[in-house]
């Protein structure tokens, strides 16, 4: 079914603008893209070419072109009869208040604008903006024209309506989008992500492991069924016969103990060291170009294969 959206505005050409670039134009869009940085013109061309490859094997949408690409350090007539703006700026207030203001200026006045914001609220960001109904969070996973997860957060004055044209308009594209309910600092993947940090570097801060064994730890074991399952049906499944039901009243009590053990660690240089010194020896042992497009190209036929799959979410 072709998509009713023709023009999508990308606001922000860093890594994320331009790995949303590349997948808007993969979905047969045009993309209007603009950021006032030097050779920002150049490096997202850049970033869209080397993303393109994997794009063409997950399947490109009949009418998806790179000449539906559009450059221009103009911000107005980037947002101006686009049907969706993607804002991808800075990690500061000030910024996204400047930008939304100038994006109002131009954007018709029901065109939904969301963020890739990792860590700002919602109603920080629309505090001030004359339409603050229709901002909302679109963000998304690390790299967007890869990872199908979308975290979509309305503010405190985000409609219910906006919401719901976020998800599905995310849904339309093919990606995973998942409704926050209530805005939190970094959002839900973050976080857990965070927890998992927190407690990877106080086992290396402690001695317990290596950097390199830690790495092999999550790679070689629960991060395979992680990219397959979520944590909670992963623990039904691992209940037996009995489920969850089964593993909550069996485990219950040693997942409390384990929570309780967890550890404290700040990231003093001390710490930082032991992390970077860590890396630097498991790098060592490989070639990190080969390394990440390696990832790439297994991240896309893990993918496809969930894609064909009719029992995994």
């Amino acid at each position: 079914m072709r998509k009713p959206l023709s023009k999508i505005a990308v606001i922000g050409c860093g890594v994320i603008g331009a790995s949303w670039a590349a997948y808007f134009l993969a979905k047969g869009f045009s993309v209007a893209a603009t950021d006032p940085g030097h050779n920002a013109e150049s490096s997202l061309s850049k970033w869209i070419h080397a993303f393109w490859p994997s794009l063409e094997k997950q399947g490109l949408a009949p009418e998806a072109s790179l000449d539906n690409l559009v450059f221009s350090t103009d911000l107005h007539s980037t947002v101006k009869n686009a049907l969706f703006i993607q804002e991808n700026g800075p990690e500061r207030l000030d910024i996204k208040h400047s930008l939304i203001a100038a994006i109002e200026e131009a954007a018709l006045p029901d065109t939904l604008i969301a963020s890739s914001s990792s860590g700002l609220l919602v109603s920080d960001m629309q505090s001030g903006a004359k339409h603050p109904e229709r901002i909302v969070l679109g963000h998304p996973f690390n790299p967007p024209h890869l990872i199908p997860l979308v975290e979509v957060v309305g503010g405190k004055l985000t409609s219910p309506e906006t919401i719901e044209r976020a998800l599905e308009f995310y849904r339309s594209i093919d990606k995973k989008p998942i409704h926050i309910r209530r805005e939190v600092k970094g959002h839900v993947a973050n976080r857990l992500q965070a927890a998992l940090w927190k407690e990877a570097f106080h086992l290396v801060d402690q001695g317990v492991i290596s950097v390199a064994d830690l790495d092999t730890a999550i790679s070689s074991g629960p991060g395979l069924r992680w990219a397959l399952l979520g944590p909670f049906l992963n623990l039904h499944l691992s209940g037996g016969e009995g489920g969850i039901e089964h593993l909550l009243e069996h485990l219950g009590p040693p997942i409390e103990d384990w929570w309780a053990d967890l550890g404290q660690v700040s990231l003093t240089a001390h710490t930082n060291k032991k992390i970077i010194d860590g890396v630097r020896q498991e790098l060592a042992l490989h070639d990190e170009t080969l390394m990440r497009q390696q990832r790439d190209k297994l991240l896309v036929s893990l993918l496809q294969m969930k894609k064909d799959s009719d029992q995994l979410p």
